[in-house]
């Protein structure tokens, strides 16, 4: 979990290869409206994220149900996200990949075919629920070295 630029599709792309796991990108799960609107420089409201987080929390428990495990790479800004995407599924475990602002938007900047603008940042930013209970992560190291973290984490029953 993270703001936009954070490194959540690199990082959990990759850790989900590592650990042999489903990559699930909720990017992907956002309704047409919700994309529009962050294209054209509007922030999300919850009225517009709360549909989308229960979208993901059954995708989640889907999978859990099957007993496959999955790398979620979801924003979930606030407390009240993630108690919504981990409700009732006591196997969820948050990261929180933490950058600075001004990596960020050099991030953002540099990133091309997004729909997510580099205006939102400050947005995000101020929506931002730092957590408590997640692995804090600084991703502004090397991928690999974030991803042996993380797994590494997670194998241990840590993250």
């Amino acid at each position: 979990m993270g703001v936009s630029g954070s490194g959540k599709t690199a990082v959990g792309t990759r850790l989900a290869e590592k650990l042999l796991y489903e990559f699930l990108d909720a990017d992907n799960f956002h309704p047409p409206a919700n994309i529009e609107k962050m294209k054209h420089g509007i922030p999300l409201t919850d009225e517009d994220r709360i549909p989308w987080l229960h979208n993901l929390h059954r995708e989640i428990a889907s999978r859990l149900r099957e007993g496959k495990s999955a790398i979620l790479a979801c924003s979930a800004l606030k407390e009240s996200y993630r108690e919504m995407l981990g409700e009732g599924l006591s196997q969820i475990r948050f990261v929180y990949l933490h950058v600075d602002k001004e990596t960020l938007a050099q991030r953002l900047q540099q990133r091309k075919g997004h729909f997510f603008p580099k205006e939102l940042l400050d947005s995000q930013l101020a929506t931002l629920e730092v957590p408590h209970d997640a692995l804090v992560v600084e991703e502004n190291r090397p991928l690999d070295e974030v991803v042996d973290t993380i797994a590494k984490a997670i194998t241990e029953g840590k993250g």
